[in-house]
């Protein structure tokens, strides 16, 4: 099991974006551990198989899609609403990342970065808040620490995370009185498909481990306990906020570990 904890999901509909690899794969499996439907949303079907894999059908919908396809995202949400008939719980995790510097950094760029980090959130956000009023539910983005705070090499990501933080405090006041919270995890560096190149060269990993104050990298079932809570009735007076589940990463003021 990955949470420790028990959660009354049982019954609940819940929708997981990027759900094939890493954070997105572990808050799926929890969500399912839990007891929930879970419909997996990701651009190819068999990470997303595999993310399912030993759970019952029953409780799985599979859902090939892009996030930066309007359509598809579109026939995904519809495809859930046929099959369960409800939406209690979105987790937009859906995210990507690379290096940027100003002096050469290009409109394409911008967009690849900016389409999945922010706009997929919005669009996913406009296709299923009006199923999360019916329920009462609960939104909750995949932001990260890049959001609160400066990176060297990063400023595009960052601006798209920061963004999101922004996003879900907006969107809580504007849900709140109907009864959704919304809600954003900030990870750190967490192990994933996209960080392992950089996990693997040690000058960097001892680098970054001297910035966590609890001397190791996130896994992402660190991330998807923390989505089992938020999006709980436990939670339930919790909105508008971005917690940092980041290791103590985001507690210093960046003066090197003692020697």
């Amino acid at each position: 099991m990955i949470a420790w904890a028990t959660y009354p999901y049982q019954g609940q509909i819940v929708l997981v974006t990027g759900a094939g690899t890493g954070i997105g794969r572990a808050t799926a499996r929890a969500f399912l551990e839990q007891g929930a439907c879970v419909a997996v949303l990701g651009r190819r079907r068999e990470p997303l198989h595999e993310a399912v894999a030993g759970f019952d059908a029953e409780r799985v919908q599979v859902l090939a899609a892009d996030v930066t396809d309007p359509d598809a995202l579109e026939g995904a949400v519809a495809a859930i609403i046929q099959r369960f008939g409800r939406l209690d719980v979105v987790v937009a995790n859906a995210g990507t990342s690379e290096p940027s510097r100003i002096d050469s950094f290009d409109n394409a760029a911008w967009e690849r970065l900016r389409s999945v980090n922010l706009d997929a959130v919005i669009r996913v956000a406009r296709l299923t808040v009006p199923l999360l009023r019916a329920t009462r539910g609960n939104f909750v983005a995949i932001s990260s620490i890049a959001g609160l705070r400066g990176d060297w090499g990063q400023f595009a990501y960052n601006a798209t995370k920061a963004a999101v933080n922004a996003l879900v405090q907006s969107l809580a006041l504007d849900l709140g009185a109907d009864g959704v919270r919304v809600n954003a995890i900030a990870p750190a560096f967490t192990v994933s498909r996209l960080t392992q190149e950089r996990l693997d060269d040690p000058v960097f990993s001892k680098r970054l481990l001297d910035r966590v104050a609890l001397d190791r990298v996130a896994q992402p079932e660190d991330i998807a306990r923390a989505v089992l809570f938020l999006a709980g009735p436990d939670a339930g007076y919790i909105t508008g906020a971005v917690i940092p589940v980041d290791g103590g990463t985001s507690a210093s003021s960046g003066t090197p570990r003692p020697v």
